[in-house]
C-alpha cells in the first residue's frame, strides 16, 4: 500500500509570501488522516510549519505519520523553505518519538503558571510605564534583541531583522499606549536595568502572555529578570488575568532555571529542523 498526501482544498496565499494549504492523507485513494501546512506567520517563507498532523485510530501504528511528515517536509523545500518547525503538547509521547526519529530539536518551550500573587519589588526597585518620549529608543533596543532571538538555522541576519520588524507593528500599532499591552521599565536606585513586555489579553491564552523581557548585559545576576517577571504578573492580575505564560530558549540555562524556581511548567515544545 502507498501513503501519498493529497490537496484536500485550495492553496491559500497572500501577496507578502504566507502560504497554506490541507492535505488528505491516503492510502492508495483512502483517506486516513489529514495535514495542515504553512508559511511561518512571523519569519516568513523561509520558516514552514507542520501545523496539523493526524491520522485516523484505527490506522495508526502503521508509519502513516512517519511518510506523511515527510512527505509534508518535500512539499515545503518545494515551497522554497529552508527550514521547518513544528509545536507538540508536552505529554504528546507519540508526536515526540515521531520528530525525534525525523531529525526535529526542541529550540524552545512555552511555559505558563498559574497566579495567585505578585511578590513586591526588592528594597530599591521601582517599575514605570514606557512613555511616548522613551518608546523608540525602547523600540530599538527591543528590535535588536528581538532579531538576535529570531536568528535560527535557515534564517538570515536580514530576514530576522525584517520579521523582528513586522512582529512589533502587528503588535504595538499604537506604540506605548497599544491597549491591553504594558511595557515596564525597571530602575534600581536610579539606574534603568531592564525591560518586560505583557500582552494582557493575547488572542491564544486565557491570561496573559511575557512577549520580552530584558535584563541589560551589566546588570545580569542580580535578580532582576525574577523581579521583572514579578512585574508582569502583577500586570496580569491587574487585568484579571490570572495565567501568564511565556517561552524561553531550550539554550538558555539561566532563563529556564529561574522560570522554573517561579513555579512556570512546560507546555508547549517548539521543535526544528533545517531542510536539507
Amino acid at each position: 500500500m502507498t501513503t501519498t498526501l493529497r490537496p484536500a482544498g485550495p492553496e491559500d496565499r497572500d501577496g507578502e509570501g504566507h502560504r497554506a494549504r490541507r492535505y488528505d492523507i491516503c492510502v492508495n485513494s483512502r483517506r486516513v488522516g489529514g495535514v495542515r501546512l504553512i508559511t511561518d506567520p512571523l519569519t516568513g517563507p523561509a520558516t514552514g510549519r507542520i501545523e496539523e498532523l493526524a491520522v485516523d485510530a484505527a490506522d495508526r501504528r502503521r508509519g502513516r505519520a512517519t511518510v506523511a511528515a515527510l512527505a509534508a517536509e518535500e512539499i515545503l523545500r518545494g515551497w522554497g523553505c529552508r527550514r521547518i518547525a513544528l509545536t507538540v503538547l508536552v505529554g504528546g509521547e507519540a508526536a515526540l518519538r515521531l520528530a525525534a526519529a525525523l531529525g526535529y530539536t526542541e529550540r524552545a518551550r512555552g511555559l505558563a503558571k498559574v497566579i495567585v500573587g505578585a511578590p513586591p519589588l526588592p528594597p530599591g526597585a521601582e517599575d514605570r510605564p514606557l512613555t511616548d518620549a522613551g518608546y523608540p529608543a525602547w523600540r530599538a533596543t527591543a528590535l535588536a534583541d528581538r532579531a538576535r532571538l529570531l536568528a535560527a538555522p535557515g534564517l538570515t541576519s536580514q530576514e530576522a531583522a525584517r520579521a523582528a520588524e513586522a512582529e512589533h507593528r502587528a503588535l504595538l500599532p499604537g506604540g506605548a499606549g497599544t491597549p491591553h499591552h504594558a511595557v515596564r521599565l525597571l530602575a534600581v536606585r536610579g539606574t534603568g536595568v531592564g525591560h518586560v513586555w505583557v500582552d494582557r489579553r493575547p488572542p491564544d491564552l486565557p491570561g496573559g502572555r511575557v512577549l520580552d523581557v530584558l535584563v541589560a548585559p551589566e546588570h545580569r545576576g542580580h535578580g532582576h529578570g525574577r523581579a521583572l517577571l514579578g512585574i508582569a504578573e502583577r500586570e496580569c492580575l491587574a487585568a484579571g488575568a490570572p495565567l501568564l505564560g511565556l517561552t524561553v530558549r531550550t539554550d538558555d540555562a539561566a532563563a529556564r532555571g529561574l522560570c522554573a524556581a517561579l513555579g512556570y511548567r512546560p507546555t508547549t515544545l517548539l521543535l526544528a529542523k533545517p531542510i536539507l
